[in-house]
């Protein structure tokens, strides 16, 4: 579905090494269709990524049984931000394609707090380590549970 749009090569997913634990990542919480995590990049304040448990590389490739659960943890990862971080305001961004700046081919999208005066920082920021993102990560987790509302977790 997503002919026509230039996608990043990759030999392997990174994403899917993520959640099928290949690869240490920090995940705020997760069940069988959506995961949130935290990113090593932070751009904001509390900056996660909201991602389908299965490879679709865009938007665009996504089936109707995943929209609704993607986008109630989209929603849910915002509140978990707006709760625990208290920022101005909330970011939420997505890209499909090269063009536009996709660097994975697994569909995600960004949510972050605003940084103080507004915004948040697209150009090069530090990773951050594990340990701070699961410092992150249970600042959140109160404030928001997957597994009440869509399934059987898998963590």
């Amino acid at each position: 579905m997503s002919d026509g749009i230039a996608m990043p090569e990759a030999d392997r997913c990174a994403f899917c090494d993520y959640l099928s634990g290949a690869r240490p990542y920090v995940f705020v919480d997760r069940n069988s269709v959506v995961a949130v995590a935290v990113t090593l990049e932070q751009r904001g304040r509390a900056h996660l990524l909201v991602l389908p448990v299965g490879h679709f590389a865009t938007i665009m490739d996504i089936p109707d049984g995943v929209t609704g659960p993607l986008m109630r943890a989209l929603r849910g990862a915002a509140r978990a931000v707006a709760c625990a971080e208290k920022p101005e305001g909330i970011a939420v961004w997505q890209n499909n394609g090269l063009a536009a700046a996709q660097r994975i081919p697994h569909l995600h999208f960004h949510v972050a707090g605003t940084l103080p005066g507004g915004g948040t920082d697209f150009g090069p920021v530090p990773e951050i380590s594990l340990d701070q993102a699961r410092d992150i990560a249970q600042r959140l987790a109160p404030f928001l549970d997957l597994t009440a509302s869509e399934g059987t977790a898998q963590f």
